[in-house]
């Protein structure tokens, strides 16, 4: 390999590690955040798109509350975000979740 080549390939490993790995691990490292600050009482969206209030947590097991007597289990890693019951909003710092959701929205509303 001349010095060409490995310049490329060094750039092509920074550009990974920039867009894709770094983005990754600052994700994976606030849903730790949120998946440990989780308490009863919180109102909480699933992965799956289920929405809830806490009513307990057991080790890695959450109970939601989705409906007036009725509760249902999940892994406390299928926290997705918690929600703010007054304006139906997730809290700062998951803009990125909402701004996907507002464009969807914005194309329903000009079609």
């Amino acid at each position: 390999m001349d010095a060409g080549s490995l310049g490329v390939l060094a750039l092509m490993v920074a550009v990974f590690y920039f867009l894709l790995i770094r983005p990754q691990q600052r994700r994976a490292k606030a849903h730790v955040a949120l998946v440990s600050s989780l308490g009863p009482g919180d109102d909480v969206i699933t992965v799956g798109g289920i929405l809830g209030r806490i009513t307990k947590i057991e080790d890695q097991v959450v109970w939601l509350e989705v409906a007036d007597g009725t509760e249902i289990r999940f892994s406390r890693q299928a926290i997705s975000r918690k929600v703010n019951p007054d304006t139906d909003e997730a809290p700062e710092g998951a803009e990125d979740a909402g701004a996907k959701g507002a464009g969807a929205e914005g194309a329903e509303d000009a079609g």
